[in-house]
């Protein structure tokens, strides 16, 4: 790759390496440039450039960033599309994410273009939970380097989600002659707080003296009811393997496996086992909602990883959860603290009159199903959701070609008195967990799920990406996403109008992402484009 100063007369095709703003224009780092940028460049008086250009052997950031994701994603990851040489991963269920930190630790070693970043292995996470970041540092990344990181990944994921699956879970509390009853209740609340919450339920219960054979019996019973795991929660805490907990688990004919955990809150822990069932005995520390070091065991139980004295002695290292004066105490959740994908809705306009076309053009023929139905695909195939189609002229029509694509419905009873009315219609229908929305029109089918997905990509309110909008050869089109914070202005609208004012009045938060063909400027409005749309498919 060439990178330093250029004249522009020669920068067509080069890549921009600083934003730089021309007269009225901005142009963004990164940019491709056109013979249209070249021009408004020299109309500014800037006749000299930054600019990186490819060679032969460079592969271009962003192709080089969604082939390594694609070798480093295994089960349960999502890869979002690739921008500004920038590819995540994202988790698709509850679970446990898993990392082979070696082989991370070689790939980040092959060449300085290419980096990978995690979460640390055996975090929890959920849907939409950002696993990983491939970033390609330059504009390009060496063709040797992209393919010497494709053969060590070769068939061998190094990022995966052990999903948590539903287990019936056994709860045995002890007591004492002086136990309350209601220490006995809160065992059961914090523990059904816990397993409901990892999507399992206590089904089996049972109070016993703290002694070590009606422990036994109790164990026993648990597991002739196929529960698995079987958690007790001592009147009195584990201070040595021959203790009640122990002790019964080994009358019952199980074993100790590991007594104690290097996991503060959490270190008096028994993972023990009978016929392949896990029995734990707990720490004081479960009946607290703070995370500790029994959720860690759960965790892994739940998720169906392995966990035996080298697993528990392999906690240590991040094991240290306890509040200290230098340290507040962390939240219950270690979830809530992760990077995530927006969640962008996607709304489709399909209530208008179709006046040019004579007929509703969206319900015309268009290679084998109606116009609108390949809009609607595309976004349901993509990372947005969920899918809002506004309807209004011949409303029961549309709603019926539509059906099976999951899409929800909202009518615009006003739909003759002009596009805002649609649009503010689908607005308000935005769930309010939604970062976003983008925003489609009926009668552009060429738009496909790729190009959404990278709007979805390129989005990034903190990095002042709040608008994007999808261009090509510098004209820009639809789809368009717009951030929630636009919502109040858009819900304001009047007329036949759309939102395309507050693009201008907000030119510093807009990111045109390149389509790479005309499917943002091709909107079919008259019987004449329709016939050649046809003709095409």
């Amino acid at each position: 790759m060439q990178f330093g100063p250029i004249p522009t007369t020669s920068a067509l095709g080069a890549i921009l390496a600083h934003t730089i703003r021309a007269g009225e224009t901005r142009l963004r780092k990164g940019r491709v440039l056109s013979a249209d940028d070249i021009e408004t460049l020299m109309r500014a008086g800037i006749t000299e450039i930054t600019a990186a250009c490819l060679d032969a052997g460079d592969v271009p950031e962003d192709e080089a960033a969604a082939r390594i994701a694609k070798a480093c994603a295994g089960d349960g990851v999502r890869i979002g599309a690739a921008f500004t040489g920038r590819a995540n991963l994202y988790a698709e269920a509850n679970g446990l994410v898993t990392i082979d930190a070696a082989r991370a630790d070689a790939l980040n070693a092959i060449d300085e273009s290419i980096t990978i970043a995690t979460l640390a292995p055996f975090a929890r996470v959920a849907p939409r939970s950002m696993l990983a970041t491939i970033k390609i540092i330059p504009f390009a990344a060496p063709r040797a380097a992209v393919e010497a990181a494709e053969a060590l990944l070769a068939g061998v994921p190094i990022v995966r989600v052990a999903p948590f699956t539903p287990h019936r879970v056994a709860l045995i509390s002890t007591a004492l002659p002086d136990t309350r009853p209601a220490l006995l209740d809160k065992n059961r609340a914090a523990l059904d707080a816990r397993v409901n919450a990892l999507g399992s339920a206590t089904v089996f219960e049972r109070r016993v003296a703290h002694r070590a054979d009606e422990l036994a019996d109790a164990i026993r019973a648990a597991q002739a009811e196929h529960a698995d795991p079987i958690l007790v929660f001592g009147a009195s805490a584990i201070t040595d393997r021959r203790d009640v907990i122990p002790a019964a688990i080994e009358q019952a004919g199980g074993q100790v496996v590991h007594f104690g955990m290097p996991v503060d809150p959490g270190n008096l822990l028994l993972l023990g086992t009978l016929g392949g069932t896990a029995v734990i005995g707990l720490p004081g520390c479960a009946r607290s909602p703070k995370l500790n070091g029994f959720d860690f065991v759960l965790w892994r139980l739940f998720a169906g990883l392995p966990l035996g004295r080298g697993e528990i002695a392999a906690m240590g290292v991040g094991g240290l959860l306890a509040e200290i004066a230098t340290r507040p105490q962390p939240r219950d959740e270690r979830v809530t603290d992760m990077p995530r994908a927006p969640k962008i809705a996607a709304i489709v306009l399909a209530a208008g009159l179709s006046s040019r076309m004579g007929s509703n053009k969206l319900l015309a023929p268009l290679s084998g199903k109606p116009m609108l139905r390949h809009v609607v695909e595309a976004a349901a195939k993509s990372a947005s959701q969920p899918v809002i189609v506004v309807t209004g002229n011949q409303a029961d029509a549309v709603e019926a070609v539509l059906a099976g694509t999951g899409a929800r419905f909202v009518r615009n009873p006003d739909y003759a008195a002009g596009l805002s009315t649609s649009l503010k219609a689908g607005i308000a229908a935005v769930p309010e967990d939604c970062d976003g929305a983008l925003v489609l029109l009926g009668d552009m089918p060429d738009v496909g799920p790729v190009l959404i997905d990278r709007l979805i990509a390129a989005f990034s309110p903190a990095d002042g990406r709040a608008i994007c909008v999808a261009v090509h050869g510098g004209k820009r089109g639809n789809p368009v996403l717009w951030a929630r914070r636009f919502f109040s202005d858009m819900l304001a609208l009047d007329g036949d109008v759309g939102a395309k004012h507050l693009m201008a009045a907000n030119a510093e938060l807009v990111c045109e992402v390149e389509a790479g063909d005309d499917a943002p400027l091709a909107d079919i409005d008259t019987p004449q484009a329709l016939a050649a749309a046809q003709k095409r498919s």
